[in-house]
């Protein structure tokens, strides 16, 4: 049974239920010039919060030993950050920017007060930001909706030697206790496509 953190920020309960650490396993699968590229991999990430009222993010994967080898050694694949939270203008009362302080009460420490946050269609709207080591930003919008949140890019920045990936997708669903998720990018010169997706279980 899992119990939410005490000091839990409010703005925070919608996406409540991503809280912990998960692992388990994915499948990639997506197109590279006139080849398809599908691996099996394994998965471990983790939402976190430290008293703001945004999750922290990360997340790392691994390439499983290919069917038949006799190297049974995992391949370090690919690791991410960022940080999620509700979609609201920022005001006085909050941090920043850059380390200047909050002035005045945050306005948002109330159920009744994130309530006023909830869109038409009854859920909240969301920002994610997540950074990629091989210089890559991505700024996703989206929907937290009950257990499942749907994410697109509003924005993707590259360095000028990071490869070409332009805009991507993301899902996230609690099912049976489960974190299932999906996503899609457009990448190397293609639209988007089908790229991963894994089922994880929560270990802490």
């Amino acid at each position: 049974m899992f119990e939410l953190p005490t000091q839990l920020p409010a703005e925070l309960v919608p996406l409540s239920w991503l809280l912990g650490v998960w692992e388990g396993s994915g499948v990639l699968d997506y197109v590279v010039g006139e080849e398809s590229v599908s691996r099996e991999f394994g998965h471990r990430l983790s939402f976190s919060h430290d008293g703001l009222p945004h999750l922290n993010y990360s997340s790392y994967t691994w390439l499983e030993p290919e069917p038949g080898s006799d190297n049974g050694e995992k391949t370090p694949l690919m690791t991410e950050t960022g940080y999620w939270r509700l979609s609201r203008p920022q005001g006085a009362g909050d941090p920043g920017p850059g380390l200047l302080p909050a002035e005045g009460a945050h306005p948002f420490v109330t159920a009744s007060a994130v309530e006023t946050l909830r869109n038409a269609d009854g859920g909240f709207d969301i920002d994610v930001t997540i950074v990629h080591p091989g210089g890559v930003a991505e700024i996703y919008l989206g929907e937290v909706k009950g257990p499942r949140i749907d994410l697109a890019t509003d924005a993707v920045m590259r360095t000028q030697g990071a490869k070409p990936y332009s805009a991507a997708t993301r899902l996230y669903g609690l099912v049976d206790g489960h974190l299932l998720w999906a996503w899609d990018i457009a990448a190397l010169g293609q639209s988007l496509r089908t790229h991963a997706s894994g089922r994880l279980k929560r270990v802490e």
